[in-house]
């Protein structure tokens, strides 16, 4: 059974028993507890890094099977409602400019304009995260899917905290889906930091849900089509899932995992929130997530992992991969996490 709190006066129908009424109503019962942390290992920084961000085409290249959720290109087509995330991004990204053109092309007017002009259009928002907002250049754009990857104790649950606080002190709402630890868990951890994440759930600004991820994947269908309704009635600015690693490892063949969680990832677009997702990074390739999907998923990729000088002194590095219809730095910065949370050194080199 998940338990959780938020707002009480979510829209349901009279015989809905769904997770996500159970997760936001009043309970006293014992929520998940929180996942069993792993000692970090040490990742070298190594020539694996690179420049450029996941390919999207990997995930339509991947497979041709009936269950996969997009097809090679080619005499294979997908039914109109089936387009793939990529071309929704694009869509989505022209409607911004006022026009049908793109690079090169012509606007409504019948004018061209460039890519500045492009990039310009799109509504930004700031991480909140100081020093790595300005390594984004004019920040990222809204509605945007973003994930953070790494390993166990890099900070990515404090990582997704303090991007949900920053928008809270603007005046947005905020939704926080935890798989992995209990509301009060969450709450202590905002506390800690003097957040008051307990005062913005009095005031209707911020629901936390935690949900056992076997029952979570259980429902995976009914949850997709609820939650983009549910997220509008609460007029959610950004939305947290810590982690989509723990419902990625519900799924044994490799094919259903990709489909499920390209599934999963287009109920969040259509949405309309700006969402950032947790992941584990892989055992053997800190750059990659643990089942190397949610990336390609995905329009901005921020990678934490452990590195090594020239000293061998062990030390946390962020580094941005990828943010679609932006300008980003490609360096790898150091970091700290501290009770105000993560902050970047954007002037200091790792190595």
């Amino acid at each position: 059974m998940a338990h959780g709190c938020g707002p009480e006066d979510w829209p349901m129908s009279e015989d809905d028993e769904d997770w996500f009424e159970q997760a936001l109503s009043e309970s006293d019962g014992d929520g998940p507890v929180d996942a069993q942390g792993e000692s970090p290992t040490n990742a070298d920084a190594t020539d694996s890094a690179t420049d450029a961000g996941p390919d999207e085409d990997w995930f339509e290249d991947e497979g041709t099977s009936e269950s996969d959720p997009a097809e090679e290109d080619g005499d294979s087509t997908v039914e109109e409602d089936d387009d793939s995330l990529f071309d929704e991004d694009f869509a989505s990204a022209l409607e911004s400019t006022g026009g049908p053109g793109g690079d090169g092309g012509e606007g409504a007017d019948g004018e061209g304009f460039d890519e500045e002009d492009f990039e310009s259009a799109i509504p930004r928002i700031d991480l909140g995260i100081e020093g790595l907002d300005e390594m984004i250049q004019g920040g990222v754009p809204q509605r945007h899917l973003m994930v953070v990857i790494g390993s166990p104790g890099t900070g990515k649950t404090t990582f997704g905290l303090q991007f949900l606080h920053h928008g809270l002190e603007n005046g947005e709402n905020a939704v926080f889906i935890t798989l992995e630890q209990s509301r009060e868990s969450i709450l202590d951890t905002a506390d800690e930091r003097g957040w008051a994440f307990k005062q913005y759930e009095r005031d209707d600004k911020l629901a936390i849900v935690d949900l056992d991820p076997v029952e979570m994947a259980n429902s995976l269908k009914n949850i997709r089509a609820e939650f983009p309704e549910l997220v509008r009635e609460f007029d959610a600015d950004r939305l947290v899932l810590d982690s989509v690693s723990l419902l990625e490892m519900m799924y044994d063949d490799q094919a259903q995992r990709r489909t499920e969680v390209f599934d999963f990832t287009r109920s969040l677009k259509n949405a309309g929130v700006t969402t950032m997702l947790t992941s584990e990074a892989n055992e053997d390739n800190p750059y990659a997530s643990r089942h190397g999907i949610i990336e390609y998923l995905t329009d901005a990729v921020f990678v934490l992992q452990y590195v090594r000088g020239d000293t061998q002194e062990t030390r946390l590095a962020v580094e941005i991969q990828k943010i679609r219809n932006a300008n980003h730095s490609r360096q790898t910065k150091p970091y700290a996490i501290t009770l105000d949370g993560i902050d970047v050194y954007q002037q200091a080199s790792i190595f």
